[in-house]
């Protein structure tokens, strides 16, 4: 990293500069879903050129012109299927390809199933080990395979590379049952392991790609997505600030640990959980 060394306070950067992002390229999987759309507002606002990997080829080309459009950076969506063999480091490879370089890395895209998926949300007992073997291919394995392929690049990055990894508050903590209890919801125990996998992966990162690239995570709370009103009033009700989080909540996060603001943090796990970690 830039900066080595004391430094007089006359000759600090100003934060409107640290924040400054303009000439590098983020990589953001997931890219159209709700975080990842978050992390991209976040990068291209500070005027990063964004490369987006999604699933979703009409959701990820429908975010990357928003973005291009309203930031007037380069924006562009690359599809991808996390789960097939040997996607992580073909789009690494094609994302760094079209920029000729890559300074951070997103790890936002999570299999976060739903109720109709099979093994999933249901009794401990149900839950499948098909399920499971899925939620860690895409929320541990292609984390570590993106970063594998990506670390080359992040090293000749100018300033740095940096990777952020996105988690939950459930990689540190267990469920409670009594939110979810009549509402046919729930929490699988392949989220939560595949999320704590995720944390470790971020400090071992951390230590071995230094000095070179940083590695954070950030751990959100529950973000509000229509659950029912009841689940909503139940969270609110634990959480210290009173509600669940938005999206817009990780705005601030993202531009924190993927710009120079952090230049001297790695190894962290951010908690954007509202205090639910505090009690």
């Amino acid at each position: 990293m830039s900066g080595a060394g004391r430094q007089e306070p006359g000759a600090w950067r100003s934060l409107r500069r640290l924040m400054d992002m303009r000439g590098r390229v983020v990589l953001i999987t997931g890219g159209a879903g709700h975080v990842g759309r978050a992390a991209g507002e976040a990068f291209g606002e500070l005027g990063a050129d964004l490369v987006l990997l999604d699933l979703d080829e009409a959701g990820v080309r429908r975010s990357a012109a928003d973005l291009a459009r309203r930031f007037g950076v380069d924006a562009q969506p690359l599809a991808c299927d996390l789960e097939r063999d040997g996607a992580a480091p073909a789009a690494v490879g094609e994302a760094a390809g079209r920029h000729g370089r890559l300074d951070v890395l997103v790890n936002a895209a999570a299999l976060v199933g739903t109720s109709e998926l099979p093994g999933w949300a249901t009794a401990f007992e149900e839950q499948s080990v098909a399920t499971w073997r899925r939620a860690l291919e895409v929320n541990l394995t292609a984390p570590f395979a993106l970063t594998q392929a990506a670390a080359p690049y992040l090293r000749e990055a100018p300033a740095g590379g940096v990777v952020i990894n996105v988690s939950s508050i459930y990689g540190q903590v267990g469920p409670d049952p009594k939110l979810y209890d009549g509402l046919g919801m729930g929490n699988p125990a392949a989220y939560a392991a595949s999320k704590g996998g995720l944390e470790q992966l971020t400090r071992w990162l951390a230590t071995t790609l230094a000095p070179r690239v940083r590695a954070n995570a950030i751990a959100p709370g529950g973000i509000e997505r229509g659950q029912p009103a009841e689940f909503q009033r139940r969270y609110g009700a634990r959480a210290p600030l009173g509600r669940m989080a938005t999206e817009e909540d990780l705005k601030g996060a993202f531009a924190y640990l993927g710009s120079d603001l952090s230049r001297y943090v790695t190894g962290h796990v951010l908690l954007v959980d509202g205090g639910w970690l505090a009690w």
